[in-house]
């Protein structure tokens, strides 16, 4: 059973990819076993991308949305004008009086550990693009297979209906034969007086 699967594989592989079995890469063997299984090829690449993230890769992907969003930057807006105005109205006991040296600090820290951060779910968000990518030619290439082999089933379909077409318009032909030598025959018996 396996070598007739292996066979079947060969088969498609010279059919449809012009190639052998062994010149196959993984992607097109996957393709040509779900076409020749007649099973489904999508999958949810996010879901399958997700499944595989560590607890850091999640981390990473939720403060670089968090710091994206309307959220954080009106918020934090908020708090850098609470600060300086905090800071301006006790001018003599402020924690941080103006030029405001802490409040850079803070603010340099944070930039320090947010921006790896953000460069990291943008590499994530790379690759999941790749996995993505690649799971769309597989989709496509299974689907332009499968029109392929639907127009050989076609044109195997209009073949067969020429053929017995063809039969027919004979047996039609040797009827009309018969019936013209059976008249041409009648005709050439002489009558009885």
């Amino acid at each position: 059973m396996a070598n007739m699967g292996t066979d079947r594989l060969a088969r498609a592989a010279e059919r449809f990819l012009g190639k052998g079995e062994t010149a196959l890469d993984e992607r097109e063997r996957r393709v040509l076993q779900t076409a020749i299984g007649r099973r489904a090829l999508s999958e949810d690449t996010s879901e399958v991308f997700d499944e595989g993230s560590s607890f850091g890769e999640r981390l990473a992907d939720g403060v670089a949305a968090f710091g994206g969003s309307w959220t954080f930057l009106i918020g934090f807006g908020l708090a850098i004008f609470g600060w300086v105005l905090c800071n301006l109205l006790l001018r003599g006991v402020a924690p941080d009086p103006y030029p405001f040296i802490f409040l850079n600090l803070l603010l340099s820290m944070l930039a320090a550990v947010q921006a790896p951060v953000i460069m990291m779910s943008q590499n994530r968000q790379a690759s999941k693009d790749r996995l993505v990518t690649s799971h769309d030619y597989e989709c496509n290439l299974k689907a332009e297979i499968e029109i392929m082999g639907l127009h050989e089933k076609v044109d195997r379909m209009r073949d067969d209906d020429l053929k017995q077409l063809l039969i027919k318009q004979q047996e039609q032909i040797d009827l009309l034969m018969r019936l013209v030598q059976a008249r041409a025959g009648d005709a050439q018996v002489p009558e009885s007086p």
